[in-house]
């Protein structure tokens, strides 16, 4: 049972209410009786591609981020947040619909209209007006249940941020321009240059500016869900000058590199920009000193820009007497030539943990200065935040809300987050992985191999466990658990018994 003793409801209607909630009774007997909670308006912060150990609170030994930090404080981090699918498209449709790749179908880097109740569009039915500014949700139809968006990439021409740019700086030839011929930096390979321009032009600054007038023009009696998603710190790597100047000052860290890694088949010749170049890359030197300048500066300017949005947004929950929410995380993460490997779709942790946090205001009874480390997946965030917001939950639904936890209910979430994604970018790269936040194993469904890690004594994954006969016996269970998790999946990894090697998986799943 939920500890409701440090909320402000202490009345008999107050726990009934409460009780409502989280289906200690029917939802229309408590609606008759009590009057419903004041809905929170809720905040949601998505940079794109940000590593999940990118905050300094957990000690990365070059990021600064003390404004993430002080959120962190008022709530809670998730240290093993994980994305099942680490690779835009998916990873967005798990956080829009909160179900697993494996309900949904979308396994991969593939897009499939959402066809499933989403986020946005619940939240609608709820009461909230719901906004998007910034970097659209990536899947098709675009506006996945918002009721408004305003639109602002680093690649798109012609939308929102583009024509704004061209406009206040007509000699840029809008973003793309800049990007490929000005700056000549690629969207997606390893490559990093300062900001060309104002500060004030820069598209996570613009994102700030827009989402701060959107809280502003807001209807003052509907409770107000917004998504400020940023394309910041996915490539091109392009910080302001100062930020990328501060982290180039800085002790910087190597990749991880791994004992079962076979880094004689690597070169610096994967580095060459374009689409699927530079994915196996042995980033090292000057090049690697720019790609942490670009990726850890597009961080730290995130971090002082969301302080203004922060607070305006508080201010506006406050005029209206209404309870906030605000969360923290990104789609998937960047591996940043850890293992010899750049951008993600990735089983490893630089590729899959991402960070998030959550935080609310104090009448919601959060606890303030948790780190939980139990694993936890995006497909939480949308029952916790249609929880709070007391709207109908879909019928079909894989996560779990973390509102008990988040107010200090340390009871087990999961045993276990299962992680995957089809072949992408070669063949071998498919993969399908389990971690409890303490050990990962990883199979490859392509050619069988395994892979076994202990989170806890080798966070950056460096020694393989099912390379170590001692650590047989684990292995053992580890498997038999993956071979559970897979069986009746309509690629035929599993038949209940032993693990499949060489099926087909494609990205969108065919169901049976």
């Amino acid at each position: 049972m939920m500890d409701v003793s440090k909320r402000n409801w202490m009345t008999a209607a107050g726990m009934a209410t409460c009780a409502a909630w989280f289906g200690l009774c029917p939802r229309a007997e408590a609606q008759e009786s009590v009057p419903k909670a004041v809905q929170p308006d809720i905040l949601l912060i998505m940079p794109d591609q940000m590593r999940g150990d990118c905050l300094s609170l957990l000690g990365h030994p070059a990021v600064r981020t003390p404004h993430l930090d002080q959120l962190a404080a008022q709530g809670t981090v998730f240290t093993r947040a994980y994305t099942t699918c680490p690779s835009c498209i998916p990873a967005r449709y798990a956080l829009l619909t909160g179900l697993y790749p494996q309900t949904s179908g979308v396994v991969g880097f593939a897009n499939k209209p959402v066809d499933v109740p989403t986020l946005p569009a619940l939240l609608t039915e709820a009461g909230y007006s719901t906004l998007l500014v910034g970097r659209y949700m990536h899947q098709k139809p675009q506006n996945n249940g918002y009721q408004q968006q305003i639109l602002g990439s680093t690649y798109v021409a012609g939308d929102d941020y583009d024509n704004y740019l061209k406009q206040a700086a007509p000699d840029s030839g809008g973003i793309r321009k800049l990007v490929t011929s000005k700056l000549r930096i690629s969207y997606n390979s390893a490559s990093a240059k300062p900001w060309p321009l104002a500060e004030e032009l820069h598209p996570s600054v613009w994102i700030v500016r827009e989402s701060c007038k959107a809280v502003e023009a807001a209807e003052p009696d509907r409770p107000l869900f917004l998504t400020a998603s940023f394309y910041a710190p996915h490539p091109p790597l392009f910080p302001p000058a100062r930020y990328f100047e501060a982290v180039k000052q800085r002790q910087l860290p190597e990749p991880a590199h791994g004992d079962w890694e076979e880094w004689s088949a690597l070169s610096p010749a994967g580095n060459k920009a374009g689409n699927k170049a530079g994915v196996r890359i042995l980033l090292q030197g000057a090049l690697l000193r720019d790609v942490l300048c670009g990726y850890f500066g597009l961080i730290e300017q995130l971090d002082d820009q969301l302080v203004t949005l922060v607070d305006a947004f508080k201010e506006r929950s406050r005029k209206a007497g209404r309870p906030w929410v605000i969360v923290f995380c990104s789609d998937h993460g960047e591996m940043l030539g850890d293992h010899g490997y750049f951008r993600k779709c990735e089983p490893y942790e630089g590729s899959a943990r991402i960070p998030l946090i959550i935080a609310g205001s104090p009448e919601l009874g959060f606890r303030a200065g948790q780190r939980m480390a139990q694993p936890v997946c995006l497909e939480d965030i949308l029952p916790t935040l249609l929880d709070l917001a007391q709207g109908q939950r879909p019928a079909r639904l894989d996560g779990i809300s973390l509102i008990p936890a988040l107010r200090g209910d340390t009871q087990k979430i999961r045993p276990w987050v299962h992680l995957e994604h089809s072949p992408y970018y070669s063949r071998e790269q498919a993969f399908h992985a389990l971690t409890d936040g303490r050990f990962k194993y990883i199979w490859r469904p392509v050619s069988g191999a395994e892979q076994l890690f202990d989170l806890e004594n080798d966070p950056q994954e460096n020694h393989d466990l099912a390379r170590d006969a001692q650590a047989a016996p684990l292995l053992n269970e580890w498997r038999a658990r993956m071979v559970q998790q897979l069986a009746g999946r309509p690629e035929g990894f599993s038949d209940g018994k032993k693990l499949i090697a060489g099926r087909p998986y494609p990205a969108i799943q065919k169901k049976p």
